[in-house]
């Protein structure tokens, strides 16, 4: 028997070879994940997949993510009465009942023959979807971490020797200043510094699927 984790387009796939099968079943299985539960829900479905490995059958597996929220678990086996089995066995009520308050399943698909597998990696993987704008609130916080230091050392330290100036000029000065630091130097460094608070954690997730192993 010969094991080995491929990586297709950022949807990783376990593929197991164990000699000819009689009329494999491949059955995909979709969830719509809980939002910021994703790396939980990849940990459980591939726990899923290597519990089910170890059924009588079994031929192989994958967990692959589609958009943001909708994921899909797919497992193969060498026949219908085999994958009943395992579906209706004990341990799979078991990790069925793990995953309530990570995900909820959307749907489920059987398709019996070896096209449908051989499809499944050949096929192009979706590209992943871009990361939505963060909340507001998370974007004026930082907006505010930005703007408020050198407004203060600006009024601390150089509005005192302007106070002649125009209002006018004084306060186009000021605008100047501080929007070309923020633009400049804060603002880069604090979006680098809080990428992965502000965006949403699948991008950290997606950047795991090509070192993942099961």
């Amino acid at each position: 028997m010969k094991k080995f984790v491929e990586d297709l387009n950022g949807a990783a796939l376990l593929r197991v070879f164990v000699g000819v099968s009689r009329n494999p079943v491949t059955v995909t299985i979709a969830y719509h994940v809980v939002p910021g539960r994703e790396a939980d829900f990849h940990s459980w479905g591939w726990a899923v997949l290597r519990a089910s490995a170890q059924q009588p059958g079994f031929l192989g597996g994958g967990v692959l993510v589609d958009g943001e929220a909708e994921w899909h678990v797919v497992y193969r086996f060498d026949g219908d009465d085999t994958a009943r089995a395992w579906e209706n066995s004990l341990v799979w009520a078991q990790w069925a009942a793990r995953a309530e308050g990570l995900a909820r399943e959307t749907g489920r698909r059987s398709i019996a023959g070896s096209k449908a597998w051989f499809d499944l990696q050949t096929s192009r993987a979706p590209a992943p979807a871009p990361p939505g704008p963060p909340p507001k609130w998370k974007l004026w916080l930082v907006n505010m971490s930005a703007v408020f230091p050198p407004v203060l050392l600006f009024n601390l330290l150089i509005l005192p020797y302007l106070s002649e100036l125009n209002p006018l000029f004084r306060t186009l000065l000021l605008c100047l200043a501080v929007t070309a630091i923020v633009t400049w130097i804060l603002m880069p460094r604090l979006q680098r510094f809080l990428k992965k608070w502000l965006y949403p954690p699948l991008q950290a997730l997606r950047g795991r699927h090509k070192r993942r192993t099961a």
